[in-house]
């Protein structure tokens, strides 16, 4: 595996930053995991954006208005540059956890992640959140232009936007590799920063694992999913994979645009197939 170069950048003075180790070199961001003087034993993460990341300051609000109910916390933030210092939740994620044949367990997980992440923080909602009809922008412009699976999971997204709902903060990339094993319990890191209807942070995880389609195209499975979100958010399950269908569709959508057409295919092909079990289980 080739080593990442990334020079180790000068950080905050008050952080007490003795070592670092880059993890990550995203489009986005710098990721390292890093020591505190005296604190050697309870390592940090420091995230630091890049110009095309800009939009992931997003995720440092919500991490703030969450205070590590079911998210780690934010322990500081530093604009221009950006430099998110974070807890450091661990390195054993969901996906490890289905690969070690626990799948059904892993659900159950993610539901009691989603219910500690939309409890209240009697917090007020950041206005820095982008709103989920702003979010699925990029289904609705791909619509326009077409009368396919698109047009009609951007129908359905509108009709559900439109649906009397509570506004809430939304982790807004919820999957299993989101969702870490951490001394606190199970929490999730690196969200979106979105906010509106809590049946949307269910609705990536029916897309995941990546590269377990054999898992994602399990009709039982997806059904039974549905049943235990439909219990976390107190919504139908048909609810649910509505939800789930327009956003594998906005996720395909994201796909076309950057010309990645094998993963807008496989996106298309599990929107497809939820949204034929909902249409055959959930009428």
């Amino acid at each position: 595996m080739q080593q990442l170069q990334v020079t180790s950048p000068e950080f905050p003075a008050h952080w007490q930053i003795t070592s670092a180790t880059l993890l990550a070199d995203t489009n986005s961001s710098h990721i390292w995991k890093a020591t505190i003087t005296g604190e050697e034993n309870s390592p940090v993460i420091v995230k630091i954006l890049k110009p095309a990341g800009h939009e992931e300051l997003r995720g440092a609000y919500y991490m703030r208005e969450r205070d590590g109910h079911g998210a780690i916390r934010l322990l500081d933030l530093r604009l221009d540059p950006t430099m998110m210092l974070l807890e450091y939740a661990g390195d054993y994620d969901l996906k490890a956890h289905l690969d070690a044949g626990h799948d059904a367990e892993t659900i159950r997980i993610a539901a009691d992640v989603i219910r500690v992440l939309h409890s209240p923080s009697g917090q007020v909602l950041p206005s820095e959140l982008q709103p989920l009809r702003k979010h699925f922008k990029s289904l609705f412009d791909l619509a326009n232009a077409a009368q396919d699976i698109y047009a009609d999971a951007a129908g359905l997204a509108l009709h559900l936007l439109n649906q009397p709902h509570e506004i809430i903060a939304l982790h807004g990339d919820l999957h299993h590799e989101n969702i870490i094993q951490s001394s606190r319990g199970w929490l999730a890191i690196d969200p979106h920063g979105l906010c509106g209807d809590a049946a949307f942070d269910c609705a990536n995880l029916f897309y995941n694992p990546l590269d377990r389609d054999d898992l994602c195209l399990d009709g039982r499975r997806a059904l039974a999913m549905a049943e235990i979100f439909s219990e976390t958010i107190g919504k139908p399950a048909s609810y649910i994979l509505d939800y789930a269908f327009c956003y594998g569709c906005l996720s395909a959508a994201w796909h076309r645009e950057d010309g990645n057409d094998a993963d807008e295919a496989r996106e298309l092909k599990i929107a497809s197939a939820l949204r034929k079990l909902r249409l055959e289980t959930c009428p």
